[in-house]
Protein backbone atom coordinates (compact mmCIF):
# COMPACT_ATOMS: atom_id res chain seq x y z
CA UNK A 1 0.00 0.00 0.00
CA UNK A 2 1.58 3.69 -0.98
CA UNK A 3 2.02 5.93 1.33
CA UNK A 4 1.95 9.75 1.35
CA UNK A 5 4.20 12.20 3.44
CA UNK A 6 3.26 15.78 3.82
CA UNK A 7 7.00 17.59 4.10
CA UNK A 8 6.38 21.00 3.19
CA UNK A 9 5.49 22.37 5.62
CA UNK A 10 7.18 25.79 7.74
CA UNK A 11 7.39 24.15 10.73
CA UNK A 12 7.50 28.21 12.37
CA UNK A 13 7.72 26.36 15.99
CA UNK A 14 10.92 24.12 15.37
CA UNK A 15 12.50 27.43 13.57
CA UNK A 16 16.19 28.11 15.07
CA UNK A 17 16.84 30.99 13.61
CA UNK A 18 15.76 33.27 10.32
CA UNK A 19 18.38 31.00 8.59
CA UNK A 20 17.11 27.85 9.14
CA UNK A 21 14.55 26.80 6.43
CA UNK A 22 15.54 22.68 7.07
CA UNK A 23 11.62 21.35 6.91
CA UNK A 24 10.19 19.73 10.14
CA UNK A 25 10.51 16.50 9.16
CA UNK A 26 14.39 16.76 8.44
CA UNK A 27 14.74 17.31 12.15
CA UNK A 28 17.17 14.79 13.72
CA UNK A 29 16.15 12.23 16.07
CA UNK A 30 19.40 9.87 16.91
CA UNK A 31 21.62 9.45 13.50
CA UNK A 32 18.52 9.85 11.10
CA UNK A 33 16.05 12.59 10.42
CA UNK A 34 12.28 12.31 12.16
CA UNK A 35 11.26 11.26 8.42
CA UNK A 36 13.50 8.31 8.42
CA UNK A 37 12.18 7.24 11.41
CA UNK A 38 8.36 7.40 10.32
CA UNK A 39 9.19 5.50 6.71
CA UNK A 40 11.34 2.33 8.69
CA UNK A 41 7.78 2.48 10.97
CA UNK A 42 5.67 2.12 7.32
CA UNK A 43 8.44 -0.18 5.56
CA UNK A 44 8.65 -2.39 8.94
CA UNK A 45 5.30 -3.35 8.07
CA UNK A 46 5.62 -3.85 4.93
CA UNK A 47 4.70 -1.17 3.18
CA UNK A 48 7.58 0.69 0.98
CA UNK A 49 6.29 2.91 -1.82
CA UNK A 50 6.47 6.28 -0.55
CA UNK A 51 5.11 9.70 -1.98
CA UNK A 52 6.62 12.62 -0.54
CA UNK A 53 4.81 15.22 -0.54
CA UNK A 54 7.63 18.40 -0.56
CA UNK A 55 7.47 22.08 -0.33
CA UNK A 56 9.53 24.02 2.29
CA UNK A 57 13.26 23.18 2.45
CA UNK A 58 12.76 20.54 -0.43
CA UNK A 59 16.36 20.15 -1.17
CA UNK A 60 17.26 19.24 2.28
CA UNK A 61 14.64 16.17 1.96
CA UNK A 62 16.29 15.47 -1.44
CA UNK A 63 19.50 15.68 -0.62
CA UNK A 64 19.59 13.11 2.03
CA UNK A 65 17.80 10.44 0.13
CA UNK A 66 20.31 10.91 -3.08
CA UNK A 67 23.32 10.71 -0.85
CA UNK A 68 21.63 8.31 1.21
CA UNK A 69 24.65 6.59 3.65
CA UNK A 70 23.72 3.12 4.70
CA UNK A 71 26.67 2.52 6.79
CA UNK A 72 25.03 5.11 9.35
CA UNK A 73 22.30 2.24 10.58
CA UNK A 74 23.40 -1.01 9.30
CA UNK A 75 26.74 -3.35 10.18
CA UNK A 76 29.15 -3.55 7.10
CA UNK A 77 32.18 -5.16 6.89
CA UNK A 78 34.91 -3.04 4.80
CA UNK A 79 37.40 -4.86 2.68
CA UNK A 80 40.01 -3.75 0.52
CA UNK A 81 38.93 -0.15 1.40
CA UNK A 82 35.33 -1.16 -0.43
CA UNK A 83 32.13 -1.54 1.91
CA UNK A 84 30.41 -4.40 2.08
CA UNK A 85 26.90 -4.02 3.32
CA UNK A 86 25.05 -6.63 6.00
CA UNK A 87 21.83 -5.34 5.57
CA UNK A 88 20.13 -2.03 3.94
CA UNK A 89 17.45 0.54 4.91
CA UNK A 90 15.75 1.69 1.57
CA UNK A 91 17.04 -0.51 -0.68
CA UNK A 92 13.67 -1.95 -1.21
CA UNK A 93 12.11 0.95 -0.99
CA UNK A 94 10.39 3.34 -3.83
CA UNK A 95 10.25 6.96 -3.47
CA UNK A 96 8.37 9.26 -5.01
CA UNK A 97 9.43 13.05 -5.00
CA UNK A 98 6.77 15.74 -5.74
CA UNK A 99 6.76 19.43 -5.28
CA UNK A 100 3.04 20.60 -4.28
CA UNK A 101 3.79 23.88 -3.39
CA UNK A 102 5.27 25.99 -1.05
CA UNK A 103 2.06 27.25 0.78
CA UNK A 104 -0.52 24.59 -0.23
CA UNK A 105 -2.53 23.51 2.60
CA UNK A 106 -1.91 19.63 3.41
CA UNK A 107 -5.32 18.69 1.29
CA UNK A 108 -4.43 20.76 -1.47
CA UNK A 109 -0.95 18.67 -1.50
CA UNK A 110 -2.99 15.67 -1.58
CA UNK A 111 -4.75 16.56 -4.72
CA UNK A 112 -1.76 17.46 -6.39
CA UNK A 113 -0.42 13.74 -5.80
CA UNK A 114 -3.68 11.98 -6.63
CA UNK A 115 -2.34 10.99 -10.07
CA UNK A 116 0.38 9.08 -8.48
CA UNK A 117 -2.95 7.13 -6.53
CA UNK A 118 -4.74 6.16 -9.41
CA UNK A 119 -5.97 2.56 -9.48
CA UNK A 120 -5.16 1.86 -5.34
CA UNK A 121 -8.19 1.28 -3.48
CA UNK A 122 -6.50 2.48 -0.29
CA UNK A 123 -3.72 4.30 0.66
CA UNK A 124 -1.87 5.35 3.80
CA UNK A 125 -1.05 9.13 4.52
CA UNK A 126 0.60 10.55 7.49
CA UNK A 127 2.32 14.20 9.08
CA UNK A 128 6.07 13.11 8.86
CA UNK A 129 6.46 14.54 12.13
CA UNK A 130 4.96 12.21 14.42
CA UNK A 131 5.98 9.09 16.07
CA UNK A 132 4.03 5.59 17.32
CA UNK A 133 4.02 2.93 18.39
CA UNK A 134 0.83 2.07 16.91
CA UNK A 135 -0.50 -1.40 15.91
CA UNK A 136 -0.62 -0.26 12.09
CA UNK A 137 -1.94 -3.70 10.33
CA UNK A 138 -4.58 -3.57 13.02
CA UNK A 139 -5.76 0.07 12.06
CA UNK A 140 -5.54 -1.21 8.21
CA UNK A 141 -7.42 -4.37 8.73
CA UNK A 142 -10.56 -2.92 10.78
CA UNK A 143 -10.47 0.18 8.17
CA UNK A 144 -10.85 -2.72 5.04
CA UNK A 145 -13.64 -4.41 6.75
CA UNK A 146 -15.54 -0.74 6.98
CA UNK A 147 -17.79 0.77 4.31
CA UNK A 148 -15.97 4.54 5.01
CA UNK A 149 -13.92 6.94 3.35
CA UNK A 150 -11.43 7.57 5.95
CA UNK A 151 -9.95 6.40 9.14
CA UNK A 152 -7.70 8.55 11.56
CA UNK A 153 -5.80 7.66 14.54
CA UNK A 154 -6.93 9.04 17.54
CA UNK A 155 -4.63 9.69 20.18
CA UNK A 156 -5.70 11.20 24.66
CA UNK A 157 -5.35 14.68 24.72
CA UNK A 158 -1.48 15.48 24.86
CA UNK A 159 -1.64 19.05 27.01
CA UNK A 160 -0.48 18.63 30.77
CA UNK A 161 -2.77 21.47 31.49
CA UNK A 162 -6.10 21.66 33.70
CA UNK A 163 -9.47 22.32 32.84
CA UNK A 164 -11.31 24.21 35.69
CA UNK A 165 -14.95 24.19 36.59
CA UNK A 166 -16.52 26.81 37.10
CA UNK A 167 -19.87 27.96 39.22
CA UNK A 168 -21.90 30.93 38.58
CA UNK A 169 -20.63 32.43 42.15
CA UNK A 170 -16.66 32.12 40.74
CA UNK A 171 -15.99 29.18 43.15
CA UNK A 172 -14.29 26.26 41.53
CA UNK A 173 -16.50 23.07 41.64
CA UNK A 174 -13.78 20.76 40.25
CA UNK A 175 -10.29 20.50 38.48
CA UNK A 176 -9.37 17.65 36.00
CA UNK A 177 -6.24 17.15 33.77
CA UNK A 178 -6.92 17.85 30.41
CA UNK A 179 -5.81 13.85 29.52
CA UNK A 180 -8.26 12.54 31.77
CA UNK A 181 -11.19 14.49 29.65
CA UNK A 182 -13.49 12.13 27.61
CA UNK A 183 -11.85 13.56 24.62
CA UNK A 184 -9.49 12.85 21.21
CA UNK A 185 -7.11 14.31 19.12
CA UNK A 186 -6.30 13.86 15.63
CA UNK A 187 -3.10 11.71 15.64
CA UNK A 188 -1.93 12.06 12.25
CA UNK A 189 -1.87 8.78 10.74
CA UNK A 190 -4.67 8.30 7.84
CA UNK A 191 -5.83 5.26 6.17
CA UNK A 192 -7.90 6.20 3.07
CA UNK A 193 -9.68 5.29 0.37
CA UNK A 194 -10.38 7.67 -3.05
CA UNK A 195 -13.94 8.30 -1.87
CA UNK A 196 -11.61 11.09 0.01
CA UNK A 197 -10.97 13.34 -2.89
CA UNK A 198 -14.42 14.06 -3.46
CA UNK A 199 -14.86 16.54 -0.28
CA UNK A 200 -11.08 17.84 -0.68
CA UNK A 201 -11.80 21.62 -2.83
CA UNK A 202 -9.05 23.32 -4.41
CA UNK A 203 -6.67 25.18 -1.47
CA UNK A 204 -8.05 22.98 1.09
CA UNK A 205 -7.42 20.57 3.97
CA UNK A 206 -7.49 17.06 4.56
CA UNK A 207 -9.01 17.29 8.08
CA UNK A 208 -11.15 20.25 8.46
CA UNK A 209 -12.46 19.88 4.39
CA UNK A 210 -12.30 16.20 3.26
CA UNK A 211 -12.67 14.37 6.94
CA UNK A 212 -15.31 16.91 8.16
CA UNK A 213 -17.75 16.00 5.95
CA UNK A 214 -17.04 12.38 5.80
CA UNK A 215 -17.72 12.63 9.36
CA UNK A 216 -21.09 14.33 8.74
CA UNK A 217 -21.94 11.65 6.14
CA UNK A 218 -21.05 8.81 8.76
CA UNK A 219 -18.30 7.52 6.61
CA UNK A 220 -15.25 8.58 9.04
CA UNK A 221 -13.80 5.83 11.36
CA UNK A 222 -11.70 6.34 14.41
CA UNK A 223 -8.24 4.38 15.45
CA UNK A 224 -8.21 4.79 19.38
CA UNK A 225 -4.75 4.81 20.41
CA UNK A 226 -3.49 4.72 24.22
CA UNK A 227 -0.20 3.67 23.41
CA UNK A 228 3.24 5.66 22.53
CA UNK A 229 2.24 9.10 20.37
CA UNK A 230 4.62 11.51 20.16
CA UNK A 231 4.53 14.55 18.41
CA UNK A 232 7.57 16.91 17.48
CA UNK A 233 5.88 20.15 16.82
CA UNK A 234 7.93 22.43 18.76
CA UNK A 235 12.06 21.98 19.76
CA UNK A 236 11.49 20.81 22.84
CA UNK A 237 9.65 18.09 21.88
CA UNK A 238 12.05 16.94 18.99
CA UNK A 239 15.11 17.09 21.87
CA UNK A 240 13.01 15.05 24.33
CA UNK A 241 12.51 12.11 21.56
CA UNK A 242 16.49 13.15 20.30
CA UNK A 243 17.30 12.12 24.45
CA UNK A 244 15.08 9.24 24.81
CA UNK A 245 16.98 7.94 21.43
CA UNK A 246 20.35 8.49 23.00
CA UNK A 247 19.28 6.46 26.09
CA UNK A 248 17.95 3.66 24.07
CA UNK A 249 14.21 4.18 24.82
CA UNK A 250 12.62 4.33 21.65
CA UNK A 251 9.40 2.57 21.67
CA UNK A 252 8.10 3.99 18.07
CA UNK A 253 11.57 1.83 16.76
CA UNK A 254 8.98 -1.21 15.74
CA UNK A 255 11.74 -2.47 13.49
CA UNK A 256 13.54 -2.81 16.48
CA UNK A 257 11.40 -5.94 17.93
CA UNK A 258 10.81 -9.78 17.68
CA UNK A 259 7.64 -11.30 16.60
CA UNK A 260 7.02 -11.09 20.83
CA UNK A 261 7.38 -7.70 20.40
CA UNK A 262 10.71 -8.10 22.94
CA UNK A 263 13.89 -5.61 21.88
CA UNK A 264 16.50 -7.16 19.66
CA UNK A 265 19.86 -6.57 19.21
CA UNK A 266 20.56 -3.37 16.80
CA UNK A 267 23.37 -1.13 15.76
CA UNK A 268 22.45 2.48 15.48
CA UNK A 269 19.46 2.18 13.53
Amino acid sequence: MKVVLFCGGYGMRMRNGSADDVPKPMAMVGPRPLIWHVMRYYAHFGHTEFILCLGYGAHHIKDFFLNYEETTSNDFVLRGGRTELLSTDIASWTITFVQTGIESPIGERLLRVRPYLEGDEMFLANYADVLTDAPLPEMIDRFSRRDAGASMMVVPPQSSFHCVELGEDGLVGGITPVSELPLWENGGYFVLRQEVFDHIPEGGDLVADGCAQLAKQGRLVAHQHRGFWKPTDTVKERAALDEAYTRGERPWAVWERDDAGRPVAVGTA
